[in-house]
């Protein structure tokens, strides 16, 4: 049986229905109820929905065997698993957004609002630049309107929230997608069964590339 750990909400959605098209169906997590765990014998199966930030915690710790999380979870957290695809979705981006108009002199410290921290350091790091990192857990946006940050490094995918706030992407930091990630040691002693799956969902991928 493998394990299977799934985001929960849209994006895990999107990857279950990736998965049953690839053979691997579990009916039973498609019925109207508040069950966390399904499995398929028949397939040698099992799924369970998590938060989407826990995914690589179950990966790594070896609750689950694979699992789907997000590249910017994967570059905040750096859990040590093996990544083995992109699966092409849940695409979006991690930006830094600033008020429209802004300049940054580089004359003092710049004051950076973000949940993801260890991104947004890592990434100043390597352009030298001093900040002061404000580690906040939502409502990014409000940040350098009410003088808290002068910028904010966050996820974006349409842009409708910044553009609401009179913010404005500065520049992007790194393309976020969906990663088929693996525990190490279930790697190791169920290869065959992960790589058949990884082998099935690749060919999905390359079949959503070839429609766009």
């Amino acid at each position: 049986m493998i394990n299977v750990a799934l985001p929960k909400g849209r994006l895990g959605e999107s990857v279950y229905a990736m998965f049953e098209t690839a053979g691997y169906e579990c009916p039973a997590i498609k019925e109207n109820n508040r069950k966390l765990i399904f499995e398929n014998e028949a397939v040698g199966i099992r799924f369970f929905w998590v938060k989407p930030s826990d995914v690589s915690i179950y990966v790594e710790r070896g609750s689950a065997d694979i699992g789907v999380a997000g590249k910017d979870i994967l570059l905040e957290y750096q859990p040590d698993i093996y990544e083995l695809l992109d699966l092409n979705i849940g695409k979006c981006r991690m930006a830094v957004a600033a008020p429209r108009g802004y300049h940054d002199s580089g004359e003092r410290t710049l004051k950076v609002a973000t949940k993801f921290s260890h991104i947004a350091s890592r990434y100043y790091a390597d352009r030298g630049r001093d900040i002061d990192i404000i580690k906040l857990n939502g409502s990014i946006e409000i940040a350098p309107i009410l003088g808290l940050s002068d910028v904010i490094v966050d996820i974006v995918e349409t842009g409708t929230t910044l553009r609401e706030n009179d913010l404005e992407v500065v520049a992007t930091v790194v393309p976020i997608s969906a990663r088929l990630i693996a525990n190490k040691a279930a790697f190791k002693f169920k290869t065959k069964q992960i790589e058949e799956i990884t082998a099935k969902l690749k060919g999905l991928v390359v079949k959503n590339d070839s429609d766009l």
